[in-house]
């Protein structure tokens, strides 16, 4: 391979690379969200388990509960505080 060639194999896996990522911007964005949101859930479940002894309400601090505080908010709290009293 000559320099040419390296240089138009450089080229074109440069624009494929630019390519794929203003595709992919919009769902990769979505999902660091989505994750950030996770994270954040996970810590208010941890924090309001700190407060259990004082309240005598805990939840489980899990990837499932924390994906629903994630997603719904204070909504999703108040959903599974519900679904906790329920069963």
């Amino acid at each position: 391979m000559d320099l040419n060639q390296k240089i138009a194999v450089g080229l074109l896996i440069g624009f494929l690379v630019i390519a794929l990522l203003r595709v992919f911007k919009t769902p990769v964005k979505l999902a660091v969200k989505l994750l950030l949101n996770t994270l954040l859930g996970f810590a208010a479940l941890w924090g309001f388990n700190l407060a259990a002894p004082l309240t005598g309400i805990s939840l489980g601090l899990n990837l499932w509960n924390a994906l629903t505080l994630g997603v719904l908010g204070l909504p999703g709290f108040v959903l599974l505080l519900l679904v906790r009293w329920v069963l």
